[in-house]
C-alpha cells in the first residue's frame, strides 16, 4: 500500500502572509474592478462611482472586522489544518453543549459556502485575465473574437492549475516576487495620478471637484452598493488559516491574517482608489458598446480598461508621449499579478475541499494527495475545469462578469457573517474572553456582511440597468447552489447512515 501523503511544515510569518496578500493581489484590482465599479447604477439607474473610494472604506472595515475574527480563531484552534473557518465551527459547536447536535449541519453549510467563494472567485480572475489580454491585444490593433478569448481564459485557468498541482513552496516563491512588483508599479502610477491632478498639464475639469469630494459619502446606499463590489479587492486575507497545516507556527497564521489586510487594504488600496478617483476627468473620453462619445464616469464604464488608459494619458501628458509604453509595462505587471490571485484562490480553496473530503462531506477523490508534491490534486484539477468554465462564462460581457463577481461576493459575505458568529459562539463562555474583539467586533462584523447581503438583494430586485441583471444573475445562482448542497448532504447523510442533526454515532 502507497504510503499516505501528508502536507509539509515549511511557511513562516512571511509564506503565510504573502500567499494570503496574493489573491488580495495589492494593486491588480484597481485596473481589474474600476469598470465594474464604474459601470454600477442605482435604483434609479443613475451612477453610485462617485462614491467609489468611501464604498472601498466600508469593505475595509467589514473586512478588518471579519478578519480579527479570524485571527482570534486560529489562535483559539491551532489545529485547523486545511479547514479553516469550517474546522473553526465545527469546534465551536461541540463546545457548546446546546449546540452539538448542530455541529455537522453548521459546517457543512460553513464548507458549502467557502466553496461558493473559492470556487468562484479564480473563475473570475480567469475571466478579468481574458479582458486584461484582450485589451492589450487592441493596444496593437488586434480585435481578439471572443472565441479566442474564451480558449485563453480555459487555457488560463489549466496552467494556473499546473503551478498549484507542483505545491505550495513553489506558489509562496512566485507570490513574493509577485507582491514586490505590483506594489511598486501600481504605487508609483498612483502618484503620478496626483502629479497629473497637481499639474493639470492639459487643463482639464476633474470629476471629483476637490479631494474632499472623492473621500467624502455622497449617499449612504451608493456606499454600500459600492462596497458590494468593492469587497471583491480585499477578500483574501483569511487564505492563511488555510494554511495551518503548512505554518510552522500557530502565530504566524493569526499575524498572517491582519498583516496581509494592512499591507493590501490601507497600504495600497485606499493609496490607489484615491489618486484614480483624483485623476478622473471630464476629458476622458471612450466609445460605448452603441458607438456614442461618452466622458468622464461613463468613459470608465465603458471602456475595458480604464486604469489602463488613465496611464496612458498620464505617460503622454507628463513623459513626452511615453504613455503606450508606459501602460504595456503595467498591463504586464497586473497580468502577473493575476496569476498568482488566481494560484493563491486555488491553493486555498482545494485545501478546504480537502478538510471536507476527509469528512466525506464532498467526493473522495478531492481528498487524494499527490504523494511527491503534497497537493490535493484532485480538487485541482476539479477547480480549473470550474475554473475555465465561469471563466468563458464571464468573458462575453460587463454583464456576466459583473454577475460572477458579485456571486463570488456573495459567497464571501455568508462565509465572513458565519465566522463572525462562530467566532462570537467560540469565545461567549471562554474564560479569557475580552468584550471587545470577542464580543464587539464578531457582532458588528455579522452586522456588516448581513446589510452587504441585503445590498445585494436590494440591487438584484429593485435596481437599475445591467446592475440589476447582474444582481439577480448571483442571487439565483446563489440559491441554486444550495439546493445542490442541500439534496447532496440528504443523499451522503442517507448512503453513510449518518445524522443531519445529533450527535454523531461515528465519521464526523
Amino acid at each position: 500500500m502507497a504510503q499516505q501523503a501528508e502536507f509539509k511544515k515549511t511557511l513562516g510569518l512571511t509564506g503565510v502572509t504573502v500567499n494570503a496578500m496574493a489573491l488580495i493581489a495589492p494593486g491588480a484590482f484597481l485596473w481589474l474592478t474600476f469598470q465594474v465599479q464604474a459601470a454600477q447604477v442605482d435604483l434609479a439607474g443613475k451612477t453610485t462611482a462617485m462614491d467609489m473610494w468611501a464604498g472601498l472604506f466600508f469593505a475595509l472595515v467589514l473586512s478588518f472586522l471579519t478578519a480579527i475574527s479570524y485571527a482570534k480563531l486560529a489562535e483559539l484552534y491551532p489545529n485547523a489544518g486545511t479547514g479553516s473557518s469550517y474546522y473553526f465551527t465545527e469546534q465551536a459547536m461541540l463546545n457548546e453543549d446546546k449546540l452539538s447536535a448542530f455541529a455537522r449541519l453548521s459546517k457543512f453549510i460553513v464548507g458549502w459556502t467557502s466553496h461558493l467563494y473559492y470556487w468562484v472567485y479564480p473563475g473570475v480572475m480567469v475571466a478579468m485575465m481574458a479582458t486584461l489580454v484582450a485589451y492589450i491585444f487592441q493596444q496593437f490593433g488586434v480585435n481578439l473574437a471572443l472565441g479566442w478569448q474564451i480558449a485563453f481564459a480555459i487555457l488560463f485557468s489549466f496552467a494556473v492549475a499546473y503551478i498549484a498541482y507542483r505545491g505550495i513552496t513553489g506558489s509562496t516563491v512566485v507570490s513574493i516576487v509577485i507582491n514586490v512588483l505590483q506594489i511598486i508599479t501600481l504605487v508609483v502610477v498612483t502618484i503620478l495620478a496626483l502629479l497629473y491632478r497637481f499639474k493639470n498639464p492639459e487643463h482639464v475639469t476633474f470629476v471629483h471637484r476637490s479631494f474632499s469630494s472623492i473621500v467624502a459619502p455622497h449617499s449612504f446606499a451608493n456606499v454600500m452598493f459600492q462596497a458590494t463590489v468593492a469587497i471583491l479587492v480585499l477578500v483574501g486575507f483569511e487564505t492563511a488559516t488555510a494554511l495551518t497545516a503548512e505554518a510552522k507556527s500557530p502565530k504566524h497564521v493569526s499575524r498572517g491574517v491582519i498583516l496581509s489586510l494592512i499591507i493590501q487594504g490601507v497600504v495600497c488600496y485606499l493609496f490607489e482608489y484615491f489618486g484614480s478617483c483624483a485623476w478622473l476627468n471630464t476629458s476622458y473620453a471612450v466609445k460605448d458598446a452603441k458607438g456614442h462619445l461618452v466622458h468622464g464616469l461613463d468613459a470608465a464604464a465603458a471602456s475595458s480598461a480604464p486604469i489602463g488608459d488613465m496611464v496612458q494619458n498620464i505617460g503622454n501628458a507628463l513623459f513626452n508621449h511615453m504613455g503606450f509604453v508606459l501602460m504595456i509595462l503595467v498591463a504586464i505587471s497586473v497580468a502577473i499579478a493575476v496569476v498568482g490571485t488566481t494560484l493563491a484562490c486555488m491553493n486555498t480553496g482545494v485545501r478546504v475541499t480537502y478538510a471536507m473530503s476527509k469528512d466525506k462531506e464532498v467526493p473522495s477523490f478531492l481528498g487524494f494527495l499527490n504523494p511527491k508534491y503534497s497537493t490535493p490534486h484532485g480538487g485541482v484539477v476539479a477547480m480549473a475545469i470550474a475554473s475555465a468554465a465561469i471563466g468563458a462564462f464571464g468573458v462575453v460581457s460587463v454583464v456576466n462578469l459583473t454577475a460572477i463577481t458579485l456571486w463570488s461576493n456573495v459567497g464571501t459575505f455568508i462565509l465572513y457573517g458565519m465566522t463572525n458568529l462562530i467566532a462570537l459562539v467560540a469565545f461567549f463562555r471562554h474564560p479569557r474572553r475580552n468584550a471587545l474583539t470577542h464580543i464587539v467586533v464578531p457582532v458588528l462584523g455579522v452586522l456588516a456582511n448581513v446589510a452587504m447581503l441585503i445590498a445585494v438583494m436590494y440591487l438584484g430586485i429593485l435596481g437599475g440597468g445591467d446592475t440589476k441583471t447582474a444582481a439577480l444573475w448571483s442571487l439565483i445562482a446563489t440559491a441554486v447552489w444550495f439546493g445542490l448542497g442541500f439534496v447532496y448532504l440528504l443523499v451522503q447523510s442517507a448512503r453513510t447512515q449518518r445524522k443531519i442533526v445529533g450527535r454523531q454515532v461515528h465519521g464526523s
